[in-house]
């Protein structure tokens, strides 16, 4: 969404809005999360990372290695992309590719120690753009807006 000016959404003078459009929760919504997206992106690229590449490493990290079938559906990448993710991160050492030993036409990945390293410090920078996100927030506040955001996604 751009103004006249050329500037995004973010730069909008909400005085200027119509008040319809200012109560859109829908709206608004989509606007926090444009912002959100920007601030998680920023935060992965100084560490010359992706949000892919996030989502790879923690599903990793908590089921364990897994064919890059199973990568698909736990992170919802499609498989022809989560290929060119895994060879960036095989390429850094966070991952390591083997041959599955019951089908070896089918491939193994394997979070590194060096990507369990990596796949901290992304969350320390995860942590980082969440709360400059949240700011404005109390500590409830925020803990309530999670809950109802995680309530509105299960519907």
């Amino acid at each position: 969404m751009t103004t006249d000016s050329g500037g995004d959404a973010s730069e909008m003078d909400e005085r200027e809005t119509p008040a319809r459009l200012r109560a859109l929760p829908s709206r608004l919504l989509a606007l926090t999360a444009a912002r959100a997206d920007r601030l998680v992106s920023a935060g992965l690229a100084e560490e010359d990372a992706r949000k892919w590449h996030y989502a790879v490493l923690a599903t990793l990290d908590e089921y364990g290695p897994a064919s890059q079938a199973g990568l698909s559906r736990r992170t919802g990448i499609y498989r022809s992309d989560l290929v060119a993710v895994i060879n960036e991160l095989a390429e850094r050492g966070h991952v390591e590719r083997t041959p599955d030993p019951e089908d070896r036409r089918r491939n193994v990945i394997t979070l590194t120690e060096q990507g369990g390293r990596h796949l901290e410090r992304l969350d320390e920078v995860l942590a980082e753009a969440q709360d400059e996100l949240m700011e404005p927030l109390s500590k409830l506040e925020r803990e309530l807006l999670t809950s109802l955001l995680g309530r509105m996604l299960k519907r």
